[in-house]
This record gives structure tokens, sequence and C-alpha cells, in this order.
């Protein structure tokens, strides 16, 4: 399992850090991330029933059409207004799903299961695109405050763990250990500032400098939010895969299950760092 684990890691990094850093373009990083997010639409679809072959057929329209609007808009960004609600919704959403358990999702209709999931995926695509226009600098600070602060959950769990955070869904998560992680990314926030304010450059460009803008206050409550829809976006996907009664969302990943298994917290987190962003006047 880890050697599995450890090709697949190598071989997506092979692909992603030269579409990542390719320069002047966000193109290449656009049409990678575009086929990944077809790939977790057609697990979402088989996570809400739907046959192997609908699920691809729904998966790659979804793709086309996402790709088309991205090449006819130029890529032009959405109205900081689009990631506020999106914000709001998800935070109400993971909110409401969580409190009324697994039992609860696997009665809501298949047609609208699926429709929010995809709607959750296009746009996290289109804020993970966005996110990479305004720099490189800029997206890793936020795929950084998820892995951060789901490194800390974990091993602050491990050492401290003592009150469950969600038992039914994801017995190994505990209070102590989210506390951990909002801590983490607070440390992270704050160490970049600071390396920001003596170095500038690349640093001064980045995701936290920008959150800055607007206060600390602001950013801190800000960063306080997006920890909290990380971990809600990983519970909330393991609520999802414990009413489709699987372990993993796919088996496309070898040794690290699927694509949503490896952007579940991602998903929320995205559309909020733009919100963010923009609420700071960090031109999100």
């Amino acid at each position: 399992m880890l050697r599995q684990r450890v090709i697949t890691a190598i071989v997506l990094l092979a692909l992603l850090l030269p579409a990542l850093f390719y320069p002047d373009s966000s193109t290449p990083f656009a049409a990678l991330t575009l086929v990944l997010m077809g790939a977790a639409a057609w697990e979402w679809a088989r996570l809400c029933g739907l046959g192997d072959g609908a699920a691809r057929i729904g998966a790659g329209a979804l793709v086309v059409l996402l790709g088309l609007a991205w090449w006819r808009s130029d890529g032009v960004p959405l109205p900081a207004i689009a990631w506020v609600v999106a914000t709001a919704a998800w935070t109400a959403g993971l909110a409401g799903v969580l409190a009324r358990g697994i039992d609860a999702w696997g009665r809501w209709p298949r047609g609208l299961r699926l429709a929010l999931g995809w709607l959750a995926l296009a746009l996290a695509w289109w804020a993970l695109v966005r996110l990479h226009v305004l720099g490189v600098e800029v997206l890793l600070g936020v795929l950084l405050l998820v892995w951060v602060a789901d490194i800390a959950a974990y091993f602050g769990g491990r050492a401290w763990g003592r009150r469950k955070l969600a038992p039914r869904i994801s017995p190994g998560k505990s209070w102590e250990g989210a506390l951990c992680g909002a801590l983490a990314v607070l440390l992270l926030a704050a160490g970049w500032v600071t390396i920001a304010h003596v170095q500038g450059g690349g640093w001064a460009r980045g995701f936290y400098p920008r959150l800055w803008q607007g206060g600390a206050l602001g950013a801190v409550l800000w960063l306080a939010l997006l920890t909290g829809l990380s971990v809600a976006g990983d519970l909330f996907e393991s609520l999802v895969k414990r009413q489709a009664g699987v372990k993993d969302s796919s088996g496309l990943l070898p040794g690290h299950g699927g694509v949503l298994d490896r952007i579940d917290a991602l998903l929320p987190v995205l559309p909020a760092a733009l919100a963010a962003l923009a609420w700071q006047g960090g031109q999100g």
C-alpha cells in the first residue's frame, strides 16, 4: 500500500508541477485540473447511485461545458458576490447536513444531490484556476492551509484527542484535533506574513499578505472559517461514502482512493478563499 501511495504521488506531482509553474499562462493548469474535476464528477455520480455509463456521460458533459465557459469568457473572474454566496451556502449546507446525519442525506432526491455536487465541483474548479491566475503563491497558500490543518488535526488528535467530533461519520476526528489544525493554520499565516514583511518578493504576493490587507481581525476570522470548512468538507465526503456503503470514492488513484478523497476538504475552501480575498481587499 505504501509503495502504491508513493508511486501515485510521484506520478501526480510529475503531471501537476509543470502545469502549476508553467510561465505566463494558466491554460495547462486549467486543462489538467479540469480532467481531474471530471473524474471527481464521475465519482460523485456513482456515489449518488448513477450507473457507470450515465456517470461517464454526465461527467464528460460537465467537463465540456466548463471548458467552453472558461474559453469563451477568457477566464474573466466571477463577481465577488458569487463567491460570498457560495461560501454562505457551503457553510449553511454543511452545518445542516452534518447535523442531520447519514440517514437524512440518503433521503434527499438523487437528482438534487447529483446537481448540487456537480455545481460544487464546477465552482471549486473555477475558483482553483482563478487562484492560479492571481499567482502561484496565492494558490499554494490556500492549498497549504488545507494540508496543514489536516496534518495538525491528525497528530493533535492522536496526542490529545478525547472528545469525538462526529463519531458516526469519522470516529478518528476529535475537537482537540480540529483546534490543533486551526492553531497550526494561524501559525502558518503569521509565519508567511512575517517573512513577507522581511523578504518581500513572491512572499508578499501570497494569499496571507493579501488577506491581511483588510486588517488582522478580519484575516483571523476568515482563517477560522476556512479551517472549519476544510474539516467539514472532509466530514461531508465521509458521510456521503458511508451512506453509499463504500470506503473510497473510487480506485482511480492507487493507494489514495479516488479524486474526491483527495480534494474533499478543498471543495468548500477554494470558493471561500476568493470570498475572503474580495472581502479583505486582496483582489479575489
